[in-house]
């Protein structure tokens, strides 16, 4: 059963997932864009420790991001380039190879809140430049399954004919 959405919502209303991933990857955070019945606008409330990161450094081949910096002093790291971030930032992730791969890193000693726009795509393509990874994957809205997601290398690249039958 789908929830309704609301024409308003609060932050604080809503129970953020707090989690973590080594040493350098922590946050509490929430998307939120479903609840306000918005299915083409992803919108993620994010509030990142001192000394951590919410995501590895990334580039978007389809979608579009951008962020907004509510408090907290931070590290943008945006293709070669570093930026020192403070509230009322507003950072630009536009899709595009490695010179639009981006990281939040938070430098400072509060903790860093921040607010994520994204366009959504049905198909998208993530690369991940420091670990050489990529992400394929899919949302298919009223579609069994819903989704498609696979994490690999492209090292371990397949050839076209590979496995198919008769061949």
């Amino acid at each position: 059963m789908a929830t309704e959405a609301k024409a308003a919502i609060n932050i604080a209303d809503l129970k953020l997932d707090h989690w973590k991933q080594g040493e350098f990857y922590e946050s509490a955070d929430i998307s939120f864009g479903a609840l306000l019945g918005l299915a083409g606008l992803g919108i993620s409330y994010n509030e990142v420790p001192p000394g951590k990161s919410s995501c590895p450094f990334h580039n978007h081949h389809v979608e579009d991001e951008l962020f907004y910096v509510i408090s907290g002093a931070g590290e943008y790291r945006f293709g070669d380039e570093r930026h020192a971030i403070k509230p009322g930032d507003v950072l630009g992730a536009p899709a595009g190879g490695p010179e639009t791969a981006h990281q939040i890193i938070n430098t400072g000693t509060a903790t860093l809140i921040y607010l994520g726009i994204s366009t959504m795509a049905k198909t998208e393509i993530v690369e991940y430049p420091d670990s050489g990874k990529f992400l394929a994957k899919t949302n298919r809205d009223g579609v069994k399954p819903r989704r498609f997601r696979h994490i690999g290398r492209p090292e371990s690249d397949l050839d076209y004919w590979d496995g198919e039958p008769g061949v």
